[in-house]
């Protein structure tokens, strides 16, 4: 990942209000930073969240707390839990996420 034009900035999460996206099953809610070529999140998956789609971007995630489990698609499933992180890069590994018990990353991509 390279980092382009993006100034040194500060943020607030408590002061982003979160949007909801429901997914295949349950729902997850997201806080989101864009600046230059990145983006910033914090996402807060609930019991049962399974996503809707299948992702092929590439990401840096890091589990705050809860567990989630990562499936990459037509092979293996990850389980992550609270400390945990996981790095793709673009196009390589498509996955998706799903969270039994919930779950809050941290996700730079």
């Amino acid at each position: 990942m390279k980092i382009q034009d993006v100034p040194f900035s500060t943020v607030e999460w408590d002061k982003i209000p979160p949007i909801e996206y429901k997914g295949e099953t349950g729902t997850s809610w997201c806080k989101t930073v864009e600046q230059g070529n990145v983006r910033v999140r914090v996402v807060e998956y609930g019991a049962g969240y399974r996503a809707n789609h299948w992702c092929d971007r590439g990401h840096v995630v890091f589990i705050l707390n809860g567990e989630i489990d990562i499936e990459i698609e037509n092979r293996k499933t990850y389980h992550l839990f609270s400390g945990m992180s996981f790095h793709v890069a673009d196009g390589l590994d498509i996955h998706r996420a799903f969270s039994e018990k919930g779950a809050k990353v941290f996700i730079i991509d």
